[in-house]
């Protein structure tokens, strides 16, 4: 792993030297047409003179020189000074600003409205309004452990992305916890039941700076952090958290995920390491105090479980035997019982479970929950560890992750597909949560109600309701999703897939309507024409197909494919009059179709806030949502209001930015967001602008912003 990471650590290095010489280049090309043009000038300038009888003018084969309107400062190349962009410039004889992103030049056109008064050293004010996060759609049980608590407060604690969640399920209100700065992976409730300890992975700047990975100890009724702890210590993530219980709760451990998984403990309130210790070379799963004894500590994992004392700053192991007990095999879904002070099998629960077992929970009166991941079943043991009762998740919210008890006769069960179930014996089983499981992308509201569609590669199809926060329906499809989109009358939507698949479903129904294929590359955007008369489909074989449609969004004929990109299709928009199609490569190329084939116009004098809709191509929206330094692909996604007053923007940062609109000075400032931990993919404005929605790539993750 550590050769791995300093090859990745090189890897990264080269691209950004790479990057740096690539903008040199264009920076001294720039230079040089400009001396050569200056040059020119002024031997014309003097009397007599002529080209062909003195010297050749430096760089005389440069390209055209600039305008009267052109920006005409630029950058000397001196050794050892700091490396700087080239300035934005606007040329407003042809109406465009050009910037550079990365150093290449892209260049993004002024609306004619704007051209006379456009400057780009007038100063924009920030949006009158702000976005605040009201909702956390889904839940982190894929591979997270122990991250399920009930606080007498009566919210469930867990957490999603970066933020921690404390969702009362009787109110239906949630409170976030905004500390983190990257993937929380563990979590534990201090005996006082107020205090919470969360761990995080490590992370990485805009600038590429490592964020170190560390625990925040904070307050879950002001939500204010009290302590973060280890920063600099832990190695690349913090896996296992957990308080001590016998001694009001001083001491905290913890466990990263380094290549020795470091097991430390902690005076928490002095922010002060006591011990650490080599924990195991496998994985380690869980790591908890003795009830009884803040000195006596186990850790389990992979193929082992230990058990450490403390004294001083020294931990000693105790290595636990799986010897075969009452000559009962070792096989998965065993249940073992371990007596104090020993490191020795006292009991085995022979067959508890089909499978390995995920989760077990004390009840506080004794008696014990266990619950299976091939079997995904919830078992209710007695004190003797005699089988109670029984029942089975469904097979829609996935083996069963963690347990928490809830009111008197009810569960909490968080499940490997992203889900949280309360549930109480016999058979009774509710949904709380509900999230996506892979890589998730699709993302489209509907045109007139408080509803949003998303499509993930878990092949899953949620239609949400916003006030409720519950799917009003899921389906699943054959193929992973990638994009969505409604038709204007909400009767239908399209989902495109990443096989060349694209489908509509019925939004009232969920049945399938319609399916095509177009090529056997990702369907990146779908998108209805504002009439309802036709069907964008772009793909990543460089093309866009186009349908017409007709009753009503069931009936579906391709009459063209817009073809001219050199490069992958990555949005596309239409005009309000449905007239126009704009689309977006990954050469930053914007190229504008009419419907009866490709327009071969590059320059269209078209305003951008007047003809076309809600979503925009990163690469045509108007200068000020890229920041210094910014690759063309920082961006993924942007979306202006339907009052035209707002423009928000979904970045490779994990962070959501509100800018006033248009957008148009170079580095205009905006409203930073934070909530999601890797790139989010996609945003999206609610019909009536109440509300915007954004989704998180790795994160799986969906956030509702409400917008004030």
């Amino acid at each position: 792993m550590d050769m791995e990471d300093r090859v990745s650590h090189l890897e990264q290095r080269l691209q950004l030297q790479e990057d740096e010489i690539q903008l040199l280049k264009a920076a001294l090309a720039d230079a040089l047409r400009r001396l050569g043009y200056c040059e020119e000038q002024s031997l014309v300038m003097q009397p007599g003179s002529v080209h062909g009888s003195g010297r050749r003018p430096l760089a005389s084969t440069a390209s055209a020189p600039p305008t009267k309107a052109m920006n005409l400062e630029f950058y000397f190349l001196v050794p050892f000074a700091p490396f700087k962009f080239p300035l934005p410039f606007f040329s407003s004889e042809d109406g465009y600003v050009r910037m550079f992103l990365r150093g290449r030049p892209v260049t993004m056109h002024i609306p004619d409205q704007r051209r006379e008064s456009y400057s780009l050293d007038h100063k924009v004010a920030l949006p009158d309004r702000k976005l605040k996060l009201q909702w956390v759609y889904g839940y982190r049980g894929r591979d997270c452990r122990s991250n399920l608590y009930l606080l007498p407060t009566g919210e469930i604690v867990y957490f999603n992305a970066s933020v921690v969640v404390l969702y009362n399920t009787e109110e239906q209100q949630q409170r976030h916890y905004l500390g983190h700065n990257d993937d929380v992976k563990c979590l534990s409730v201090h005996p006082d039941m107020v205090t919470i300890a969360t761990g995080q992975v490590a992370g990485n700047s805009k600038d590429g700076k490592l964020l170190a990975p560390h625990v925040r100890v904070w307050d879950s009724v002001s939500l204010n952090t009290l302590h973060v702890i280890g920063m600099g210590v832990f190695d690349r993530a913090v896996t296992c958290v957990a308080f001590s219980k016998s001694n009001g709760g001083a001491f905290l451990c913890a466990v990263d995920d380094a290549n020795d998984h470091i097991l430390s403990v902690w005076n928490w309130q002095k922010e002060k390491q006591m011990a650490d210790v080599k924990c195991s070379n496998d994985s380690v799963l869980a790591a908890v105090f003795h009830p009884m004894d803040p000195n006596l500590i186990v850790t389990c994992g992979k193929s082992h479980i230990n058990f450490w004392t403390m004294e001083g700053n020294t931990l000693s192991k105790r290595q636990g035997l799986f010897e075969v007990c009452d000559s009962s095999p070792l096989f998965l879904g065993n249940i073992y019982i371990w007596a104090k002070g020993g490191n020795r099998i006292s009991q085995v629960v022979q067959g508890a479970h089909e499978g390995g077992i995920f989760s077990i929970c004390v009840l506080k009166d004794g008696t014990m929950v266990s619950g299976g991941g091939k079997d995904r079943k919830v078992v209710l043991w007695d004190h003797d560890y005699r089988k109670q009762a029984e029942m089975e998740v469904g097979e829609s919210y996935g083996p069963v992750r963690a347990l928490a008890e809830g009111k008197p006769g009810e569960l909490f069960v968080g499940t490997t597909k992203n889900a949280i179930v309360r549930a109480a014996f016999p058979d009774t089983l509710t949904p709380v949560v509900q999230g996506h499981t892979d890589e998730l992308w699709g993302l489209d509201v509907h045109p007139s109600m408080e509803q949003f569609v998303t499509c993930s590669q878990d092949k899953q199809v949620h239609l949400w309701d916003t006030n409720s926060h519950q799917p009003l329906w899921s389906k699943t499809v054959e193929d992973p999703g990638r994009s969505a989109g409604f038709h204007p009358s909400g009767a239908v939507l399209a989902v495109g897939t990443m096989t060349g698949r694209w489908l509509v479903l019925d939004t009232d129904t969920r049945d399938l309507v319609s399916m095509h294929t177009d090529g056997n590359e990702i369907i990146s955007n779908v998108k209805y024409s504002p009439d309802g008369n036709f069907l964008a489909v772009a793909s990543h074989d460089n093309f866009v197909y186009i349908y017409s449609v007709t009753e009503n969004g069931r009936k579906y004929s391709r009459v063209g494919k817009c073809t001219g990109h050199s490069s992958f299709v990555t949005h596309l928009d239409w005009s309000a009059d449905s007239q126009y199609l704009v689309t977006n490569s990954g050469d930053y190329e914007i190229l504008f179709y009419v419907k009866s084939g490709r327009c071969p116009w590059k320059n269209v004098n078209i305003d951008c806030s007047l003809y076309f809709c809600v979503s925009l191509s990163p690469r045509l929206s108007l200068p000020g949502i890229w920041p210094d330094g910014a690759d063309g692909t920082d961006i993924n996604a942007v979306c202006r209001s339907h009052d035209g007053s707002l423009l928000a923007s979904a970045d490779d940062f994990g962070k959501v930015h509100l800018f006033s609109f248009p957008c148009s000075q170079p580095r205009a400032p905006s409203q930073e967001c934070s909530g999601h931990s890797s790139h989010v993919t996609n945003i999206a404005f609610l019909h009536d602008d109440s509300h915007l929605i954004s989704t998180g790539g790795k994160d799986t993750s969906i956030l509702q912003w409400v917008v004030a």
